[in-house]
């Protein structure tokens, strides 16, 4: 394929995915509005986000495996369409229910394109410089979406109204779906087409009872009954999962995929950067909102710096891992050390005198510890599995990636939730001190988790994977 076409192919696989991400963050900033027109209460508001990451979680690895069996381009456009029509349909929904529905719908497609193109993308650039710059491309993309989501949820909210940030997916998804037939080439593994329905069914029953279980702490505490018949469910489902994937025919997971500790260990990055980063980069635009008195647009525009140093991060991280620099471990290290630094610089929010400027700063070294290790992690994760198993290798990623934005909101969410709690009077409502302090709290556990993480790699664990080493011995990207 000569280079313009390659640029071409790469520029409409690159922009379905900045799509797919932006609308895990977009809604944010729309969320008040959301709420006031179709009369969500503040505990079912975040399902409109959860609805969502659960489903493009719980069906991603079918996605794979169906890109691999059935035709890449085939799936990449049958999840096109679908994401759009959800998209059309969220725009138009008139009832709280209809708009977590058609956020699950818009999931599901965003869970069938991302693998289908991640796959057409690792096949159409080969090994080398080309998939190297490929995936650095691709990963700017994806976290850009994400950071993005913010600025282009407040400007769109204040300026079209909330339903903007839904339909404005439509002529994006249809522009792809008359380009692919023409841009991609058609590529199958083999023509059987079995999926494992009852797995992705049970995984993501046993995802969704996991969260919901979750936000019931925040509501109910710890020893509701609601609490532990969710967790309950949640423990039967994934053991069912797990039974499941054992005796399957075509397990979603196949029996040896674990073995590939590179893809293991780029997946539990891929989960700690999203846990962190989205519910603190979401508890940035409240306190803006709530707390500072921003309007939509003004609150979007400020944390406008992390989408350019997302971008910038991901750049330099698929340098850092190429010609014999860092590698992917040490410099998947090096981006979470970034978002660890970055939430410091956030967790210094204040109830009064303006916005901090070191929060400036920790949005810009957040998104530049985001970029940084989210291509470190795809590019770790994808070397470590054969041709065949493209689909396969990016499916687990990106679930990895939308299971820790759910139980990152879940947690961190219920963290600052108890926080704000504990220092509020009984029947009175919360103070702003009281809130900022509970933001300020979730926000520190993150970055104690996230700075954990990279020290852990630095001193030489592949992915988190390994902890048991020799003695002054570290694990080289190429043991995986």
């Amino acid at each position: 394929m000569r280079g313009h076409r390659r640029r071409l192919v790469l520029g409409l696989l690159c922009t379905a995915q900045f799509v797919l991400v932006l609308d895990v963050t977009i809604v944010a900033v729309a969320l008040p509005s959301v709420r006031e027109r179709l009369g969500f209460s503040l505990s079912g508001l975040q399902w409109v986000i959860s609805a969502y990451v659960l489903a493009f979680a719980g069906l991603l690895l079918l996605g794979g495996r169906a890109a691999d069996l059935w035709g890449r381009r085939r799936l990449f456009m049958v999840g096109l369409a679908t994401f759009a029509g959800a998209s059309a349909w969220c725009g138009l929904a008139r009832a709280s229910w209809e708009l977590v529905a058609a956020r699950a719908v818009q999931g599901a497609g965003a869970a069938v394109v991302t693998p289908a193109a991640l796959s057409l993308l690792t096949t159409t650039f080969a090994e080398g410089a080309w998939r190297e710059r490929a995936l650095g491309v691709w990963t700017a993309a994806a976290a850009g979406g994400g950071a993005t989501g913010f600025l282009l949820g407040g400007v769109m909210t204040q300026t079209l109204g909330w339903r903007a940030v839904f339909l404005v997916n439509v002529p994006v998804g249809a522009a792809g779906l008359l380009l692919a037939p023409v841009l991609l080439a058609e590529e199958r593994i083999t023509s059987a087409a079995r999926l494992d329905l009852p797995g992705a069914a049970t995984l993501t029953g046993a995802m969704s009872s996991l969260v919901y279980a979750l936000s019931r702490i925040e509501r109910g505490g710890p020893g509701a009954a609601g609490t532990w018949l969710a967790l309950a469910a949640a423990v039967l489902l994934g053991v069912a999962f797990l039974v499941r994937e054992r005796r399957a025919a075509n397990p979603l997971i196949p029996p040896d995929a674990l073995r590939h500790r590179g893809l293991v260990g780029a997946s539990l990055v891929a989960m700690l950067l999203t846990g962190v980063t989205t519910p603190v980069a979401l508890f940035s635009v409240l306190y803006l909102q709530d707390v500072l008195g921003y309007p939509p647009a003004l609150a979007g525009v400020t944390v406008a710096p992390i989408s350019v140093a997302v971008v910038a991060g991901s750049l330099v991280g698929s340098r850092l891992i190429g010609a014999g620099r860092l590698g992917a471990d040490r410099t998947m290290a090096v981006g979470l050390l970034g978002v660890a630094l970055g939430a410091g610089g956030l967790a210094t929010m204040a109830v009064s005198g303006g916005l901090p400027p070191t929060m400036v700063a920790g949005f810009v070294l957040s998104g530049l510890g985001l970029g940084v290790a989210s291509v470190a992690s795809t590019a770790k994760g994808t070397a470590a599995v054969p041709r065949a198993r493209q689909g396969l290798a990016s499916g687990v990623l990106n679930t990895a990636a939308q299971v820790g934005t759910a139980l990152g909101l879940a947690v961190l969410v219920t963290v600052a939730s108890a926080r704000t709690a504990g220092l509020t009077p009984p029947g009175a409502p919360p103070s702003s001190a009281a809130v900022v302090d509970g933001y300020r709290w979730a926000i520190l556990n993150g970055l104690l988790v996230a700075a954990a993480a990279a020290g852990v790699l630095a001193a030489g664990c592949d992915g988190l994977h390994r902890l048991r080493l020799a003695p002054g011995r570290g694990c080289a990207d190429g043991e995986a």
